[in-house]
């Protein structure tokens, strides 16, 4: 029975064996089929992204449309031209602050970065100047000690050459002692200086570290005199309601307040355009923006030691303040903002992280 039963194993074998291409075809289209299906929903996801922005760039689309209608219909008529023409006049006001702010931080930013930079490269220079004589100290040595340990070897090698006598078998043994201790000393001293070498090229080939940026310290300070610089152009402004009236411009969309009659809005807009004039005014910036940079570095309080910008209730204004040498008291304290707390010039989008 056991050779037929291995005949029948060795015929099922035999007819099971063509099936086995079959099955691998099988779990290789369920394998593709799986792929396709994850394939086909990603791109289903994909599509119903697309689909979402397409319905949210067509809503920002339409509100742009009907804040243009708006304007249109206000331009349009006499009565609502003006006080959008004073609105969009104010927003300009706002901005132009900013952007006066903006460009004298990102000035100092840049004196500064480059004057550390510098003084980063050049203690660097010191430090690696220091090193260098160190590893080229070692490697002279190194060398002058390889040098020693081979005069050695061949002082002791002619000096038992000129031992030829059979009275001097022991001073050719105590030389030949003598000779391994210095072939074993010029080994070492070859480790050495194949170390001190490989120390030396290691230290040439070292990158010059990246500058880790403006400091801690740098930072603060800019951004105090950047405060400063607020703070100056807030006082420009002072005797006026310019500031006030251009932040709330500045945080709608459309213009929707009115300025008044005709009349009212042209007194506004040469107001405004004088008010641009003193903003871009730089004669004695320097002087002021110092002044207001000490009264703040004295008050100057922060939340932590990592903090770039100063807490805005410790900068609140006094009626003893004083600026320019004129005391700051009574009701132009009392208008006088807090230009970090009221965020005055879009301070927080300028300020140093």
């Amino acid at each position: 029975m056991r050779p037929l039963t291995q005949i029948a194993d060795l015929i099922g074998v035999r007819s099971r064996a063509p099936e086995a291409p079959d099955d691998e075809r099988v779990l290789a289209l369920f394998r593709n089929r799986a792929e396709l299906k994850k394939a086909y929903s990603e791109l289903q996801d994909e599509v119903y992204r697309l689909k979402d922005r397409i319905k949210q760039q067509e809503g920002a689309t339409a509100r742009v449309q009907e804040m243009l209608g708006a304007l249109e219909s206000r331009l349009g008529m006499a009565e609502t031209a003006y006080s959008a023409l004073v609105f969009y006049q104010l927003r300009t006001l706002w901005q132009c602050g900013r952007e006066i702010i903006e460009q004298f931080v990102a000035e100092l930013a840049g004196q500064q970065e480059e004057r550390e930079r510098r003084a980063h490269l050049a203690e660097h220079n010191r430090q690696q100047f220091a090193l260098r004589q160190n590893c080229e100290s070692q490697l002279r040595a190194a060398e002058t000690a390889l040098a020693a340990a081979q005069q050695q070897v061949v002082d002791l090698g002619t000096a038992r050459a000129k031992l030829t006598r059979f009275w001097h078998y022991f001073k050719r043994r105590d030389i030949d002692r003598r000779l391994e201790s210095a072939r074993a000393a010029v080994t070492l001293a070859d480790m050495d200086l194949a170390e001190a070498r490989t120390a030396f090229g290691q230290f040439e080939d070292q990158p010059a570290p990246q500058f880790p940026g403006l400091s801690l310290e740098a930072r603060r300070a800019i951004n105090l005199a950047g405060i400063a610089y607020a703070e100056v152009l807030c006082l420009r402004l002072i005797d006026t309601q310019l500031v006030t009236l251009a932040k709330e411009a500045s945080a709608r969309r459309e213009a929707t307040d009115s300025y008044g009659d005709r009349a009212a809005c042209e007194t506004l807009i040469a107001q405004i355009a004088n008010a641009r004039s003193q903003l871009q005014n730089k004669a004695n910036v320097a002087a002021e923006v110092k002044n207001r940079s000490e009264r703040l570095k004295q008050l100057a309080r922060y939340r932590n030691a990592a903090d770039t910008s100063p807490l805005a209730e410790s900068l609140a204004f006094s009626e003893g303040d004083i600026f320019s040498g004129q005391p700051l008291g009574g009701l132009r304290a009392a208008r006088m903002p807090n230009v970090l707390a009221e965020d005055t010039w879009d301070l927080f989008r300028v300020l140093l992280r």
